[in-house]
C-alpha cells in the first residue's frame, strides 16, 4: 500500500524536527521510533521519550491513511542521503516500510502504532496564554546555557518559566552562574505559575521556534507543559522540584561598573582562552583606572594577556573568574555593550544589558 508519495525536502523537515526527542540509548525499542500518522491525506509525524513529546505535520494529496512506527533515525537518515530532485515513496507491506527513489530501495521494519507511547496531557486545564515565537526564542538563548547538566540537584537541569501578573521571567542556574531575562505581556494573568522546564525540552523548543512574531500558544499547569504553533506541538513534562530564588542572588549596589563593546571584549577573551588550564578554565580580570587586563595562564608556564581600553576610574580590582562562563554569556545575547559591575574581590560578577532591565547575567568568582 502507497502510503506517501513526497519530495526530499517535504519529508526531511518533519524528520528533523522530531529526531531530537528519540533516545538513542532506549530500553522500549519503540522508543526509537517516529510514529507516522496519515488521515486525510495530512501526514503527522511522532516522537517522544516519555518525558517529552513532538508532533509536526504535512500535508499531502498523493497519501493513504495508515498507522505505523519505524526507525526515526533509519528514515532521516535515508532521507538525508538521497539525491534532492527525486520525489520518496513509502510503501506499506507485510509490517515493512519500502522506501523508494529513483533507483534506490530500502526495507525497514515497523513497529505497531498502537504500542506507540502517546504522552497524554489533559486538555483545558491550567493556564493558557501566547507569545511572538521569535521573543520566546530569544528569551531561551539569552538563559539556556545556564542551565545544569546531569546535576544531582536535578531541579537545576532546566528553566524556570515563572508567569506572574503581566510578567514572563525565564532563568537558569548551575549553581555557579545564574541568567535571567523576562517580558511584559499583553494580558495579565490572575493566577501566577512557576515551573521548571526539563534542559531537553527547553534545547528541543529552541530548535523549533522561527525568528518572527507569529504567537506561539502555551498551555502550563503544574505538571505538564504545552507549546503549539501551527506547524508543531511540543508536550512535556515539568521538572518536580522548587527553582532557587533567583531575586536573592543578584547583587545590589556594585560600585565598580564599565560599559564595553559585546564583540570587543568577546574576542579578546577568545583570545586569552586558547592558553587557560583545561581543566579550570581560569582567568584573571584586573581593573586599574581607564584599563581592563585579561589574563590566562596553563601548566605548561605559558600565559596570555590581553588589555583594553576602558572608560573606568573606580579603585583597583583582581578577580578570578571561569573564562566560559563569561564567554557563553558573550557569545548568546546579540547586542552591541554591555555592562560589567563588580564588587570586591570576593563578590560575583554582574553582566547587565544597557537601556535592559529584564536581562541579568551572575557569575561567582573562582580562586586561581
Amino acid at each position: 500500500m502507497l502510503v506517501l508519495k513526497t519530495s526530499k525536502d517535504a519529508l526531511l523537515k518533519p524528520l528533523q524536527a522530531v529526531a531530537g526527542v528519540v533516545e538513542r540509548k532506549h530500553t522500549l525499542p519503540i522508543l526509537s521510533n517516529v510514529l507516522l500518522e496519515v488521515v486525510g491525506g495530512r501526514v503527522a509525524f511522532i516522537a517522544t521519550d516519555l518525558e517529552m513529546q513532538i508532533s509536526t505535520w504535512i500535508d499531502n494529496q498523493e497519501a493513504a491513511d495508515a498507522a505505523f512506527t519505524v526507525s526515526a533515525r533509519k528514515l532521516l537518515d535515508i532521507n538525508r542521503s538521497l539525491i534532492d530532485v527525486e520525489t520518496i515513496a513509502l510503501d506499506l507491506e507485510n509490517e515493512q516500510l519500502k522506501v523508494v527513489s529513483g533507483r534506490s530501495r530500502f526495507n525497514l521494519q515497523t513497529l505497531p502504532s498502537r504500542d506507540f507511547p502517546k504522552l497524554q496531557i489533559p486538555e483545558g486545564e491550567g493556564l493558557s496564554f501566547s507569545l511572538p515565537q521569535g521573543l520566546l526564542k530569544q528569551l531561551i538563548s539569552r538563559v539556556q546555557y545556564a542551565m545544569a547538566v546531569q546535576d544531582i540537584r536535578y531541579y537545576l537541569n532546566g528553566m524556570l518559566l515563572s508567569i506572574q501578573g503581566k510578567r514572563l521571567i525565564v532563568a537558569a542556574t548551575d549553581g555557579h552562574r545564574l541568567a535571567v531575562d523576562g517580558t511584559t505581556m499583553e494580558a495579565e494573568v490572575e493566577q501566577g505559575v512557576d515551573v521548571i522546564l526539563p534542559r531537553k525540552t527547553v534545547i528541543e523548543l529552541g530548535k523549533l521556534l522561527s525568528d518572527g512574531d507569529e504567537p506561539v500558544e502555551i498551555q502550563l499547569n503544574q505538571n505538564q507543559v504545552v507549546f503549539r504553533r501551527p506547524d508543531f506541538e511540543l508536550r512535556s513534562k515539568v521538572v518536580d522540584g522548587k527553582f532557587p530564588d533567583w531575586q536573592r542572588v543578584v547583587p545590589v549596589g556594585h560600585d565598580k561598573s564599565f560599559a564595553i563593546q559585546r564583540p570587543r571584549l568577546s574576542q579578546s577573551l577568545n583570545r586569552a582562552a586558547i592558553l587557560t588550564n583545561d581543566k579550570y578554565r581560569g582567568v584573571r580580570i584586573a581593573l586599574t583606572s581607564g584599563s581592563l587586563r585579561i589574563a590566562c595562564s596553563n601548566n605548561e608556564q605559558e600565559e596570555a594577556q590581553e588589555e583594553l581600553d576602558i572608560d573606568y576610574n573606580g579603585e583597583p580590582l583582581d578577580i578570578g573568574f571561569n573564562i566560559q562562563y563569561l564567554q557563553d554569556v558573550l557569545n548568546n545575547v546579540s547586542v552591541e555593550a554591555v555592562i560589567c559591575s563588580f564588587g570586591d574581590p570576593t563578590s560575583s560578577l554582574l553582566i547587565t544589558v544597557p537601556g535592559e532591565d529584564n536581562f541579568r547575567y551572575v557569575v561567582m568568582p573562582m580562586r586561581i
